[in-house]
Parts: C-alpha cells; structure tokens; sequence
C-alpha cells in the first residue's frame, strides 16, 4: 500500500513542478517581450537576443505541453504572440522596435519547444502508443 501512495504523491508533485514551471515561464516570456525596455543585459553578441527570443517561446511550448494543455491551442495561441508582441513592441513602446526576425526567432521557439515535448530525452525508452 505504501508504494502506491507514495507513487501517487510524486506524481502529483511531478504535475505541481510541470505547471509551476509552465506559470514561471510565461510570466518570463511576457516579461520578456512585453517590458517597456528591452529586457537582459546587453552583452555585444550580435543577435544574441534571437536566441532570447527562442528560448523563452520553446520553454513555454515545452512546459505547456507536459502541463497537458491541446497542443494546437498552445501552439497557435505562442505563434499569434509571436506577431502580436513584435507588433507591440513597433507601436506601443516607443523605447522597444519590433524586429521580424525577432518573431521568426519566437516561431522557432514555439517548434523547438513542441518538438522536445514530443521527442525529447524524457521520450526515451517509453512506448508510444
């Protein structure tokens, strides 16, 4: 009996940690995006920012999709956010600039992000149904 129980404790703490991990995520990427300055420091890598821009869109497509949440709503919800926030950026923040290829660095994301959910390191050696 006590291995079920503790089983079923550590997947519930397993469920808490995924969406405590997808809340904490969002929060950075709207952060990210949405500041009225431009987040991080500026460390004089050309384009570094590209890959700002990836990895928080891939990090809430990863933890949204172990969260559960339907894919295609996720998906399209982050690659709509992509647009809009660039959008944003361009004409609601006078210190910010939307960048295209900022919002193709987002898209990247949000497919790295479902890609790794789906196929990941944690994917290996289970069965697929």
């Amino acid at each position: 009996m006590t291995g079920t129980v503790s089983a079923d404790t550590g997947s519930r703490v397993r469920v808490w940690a995924w969406r405590i991990a997808f809340v904490a995520a969002v929060a950075l990427q709207l952060y990210g995006v949405y500041a009225p300055r431009e987040a991080g420091p500026h460390v004089g890598i050309p384009q570094i920012d590209k890959v700002a821009h990836c990895f928080l869109f891939a990090a809430v497509a990863f933890t949204g999709t172990k969260v559960g949440l339907p894919a295609r709503w996720l998906l399209g919800a982050l690659v709509a956010n992509a647009v809009v926030s660039e959008l944003v950026q361009h004409w609601l923040l006078p210190r910010r600039d939307g960048d295209p290829f900022d919002a193709l660095a987002d898209v990247a994301g949000v497919a790295l992000g479902a890609w790794l959910a789906r196929y990941g390191p944690s994917r290996v050696g289970r069965r697929t149904p």
